[in-house]
């Protein structure tokens, strides 16, 4: 996957991470927030590694040039 591919994804993500924040501010039950904070937490996961994707990504690109 290059760089741009998978900082779109991260880009994707961060739109998902955003849209549950909005839902877990809004809601007002306490076993829905704790099933928007897992999600939470899994979508900053799964951003951390398309960051860290990107950045191999660029780094291989520039070394290969």
């Amino acid at each position: 996957m290059s760089a741009d591919e998978s900082l779109n994804k991260a880009e994707d993500l961060l739109a998902r991470l955003e849209a549950a924040r909005g839902r877990l501010e809004a809601t007002e039950d306490p076993d829905a927030a704790i099933e928007l904070l897992q999600e939470l937490s899994d979508l900053a996961r799964e951003v951390e590694a398309e960051l860290q994707r990107a950045r191999r990504a660029a780094e291989a690109d520039a070394a290969g040039s």
